[in-house]
């Protein structure tokens, strides 16, 4: 009997330590966090950007990847100060081509097609475009930070890769 007396005390006291070092890491994470909030702040700019996007998740929609970027993609071209930024994103079956400008935005869908076409940049569209049935559209220039494309057809939604303008 003795022996199992002293086989409870021992799981007695590994319990113990084990509850004390959770709440010894509970209370240490808390100061860590504490400290950071503190010392080095989430801006207040990003912590609203992150939020919105996480608030624009959307399961159903499918992810159009970024598949060129006249930014890094492209040869420049001398003489010209301020070329238009050529997008192309692209998912199964979907293609998304868009020229930005300073004046606005142009882009086509492949295969041709009406679609709604929202400009997002945050938890609200920015613009709403209509593309017509040959898929063209046209809009205002995106705003100056990250900004996404949620395309919805008859069929499906598609929401182009985040980027900045």
């Amino acid at each position: 009997m003795s022996d199992l007396n002293d086989e409870y005390d021992e799981y007695d006291e590994q319990d113990e330590r084990a509850a004390y070092g959770e709440l010894h890491d509970g209370l240490l994470e808390e100061e860590l966090r504490q400290a950071a909030a503190i010392l080095d702040p989430v801006p207040a700019e990003l912590r609203r950007v992150a939020v919105d996007a996480f608030a624009l998740h959307d399961l159903e929609a499918r992810v159009a990847e970024l598949t060129f970027d006249s930014l890094v993609d492209a040869i420049p071209v001398r003489g010209e100060s301020d070329p238009p930024r050529m997008l192309t994103f692209s998912t199964d079956g979907v293609t998304v081509d868009v020229e930005v400008t300073a004046d606005g935005m142009i882009g086509q869908l492949l295969p041709p097609g009406p679609a709604g076409i929202e400009v997002l940049s945050g938890p609200r569209a920015h613009a709403r475009l209509t593309a017509d049935d040959m898929g063209r559209f046209t809009g205002e220039a995106p705003p100056a930070g990250p900004f996404a494309l949620r395309l919805r057809t008859g069929r499906e939604v598609v929401v182009t890769q985040w980027l900045r303008a």
